[in-house]
């Protein structure tokens, strides 16, 4: 153990560096990593409620979606005669429905964003700042 001097004019006797007793600095917190405070924020409620949203919107579009392309396929291998029925002139019924798979995709993209502005964006949003801040304050640290 290392040993250091006292002060001139008091005892001669020598004080162990490492000894708690005479630690002056003040002890420190531990601070947080950015994992730790990305894993706290995805805990939050804020986050749950984010992601929530996200999936009753995604969910059940997609599952939509995914139906009615397979339904599409289904009937053009399954029912030919069906698909090739004429709607008006050479514009056939698998015409019609390819044409309704490019409109749904349209849809569903206009809607996805109508969505994800009026309801999560915001919240999202504010979460971002949030981490930012905290993740900045540990970076600085």
């Amino acid at each position: 153990m290392e040993q250091v001097d006292k002060q001139e004019g008091c005892d001669d006797s020598a004080v162990p560096i490492d000894d708690p007793r005479y630690d002056t600095a003040v002890p420190r917190q531990r601070e947080p990593s950015a994992a730790e405070i990305y894993l706290e924020v995805q805990r939050s409620p804020a986050f749950q409620e984010v992601r929530r949203r996200y999936r009753r919107f995604v969910f059940p579009a997609a599952l939509a979606f995914l139906l009615w392309y397979l339904a599409y396929v289904v009937a053009a291998t399954a029912a030919p005669g069906l698909m090739a029925r004429p709607v008006a002139g050479a514009v056939n019924v698998a015409m019609v429905a390819g044409l309704g798979q490019f409109l749904t995709t349209f849809l569903l993209t206009w809607a996805y964003a109508r969505h994800a502005r009026l309801r999560r964006d915001r919240a999202a949003l504010e979460l971002r700042w949030d981490t930012q801040e905290m993740t900045r304050g540990a970076a600085q640290r």
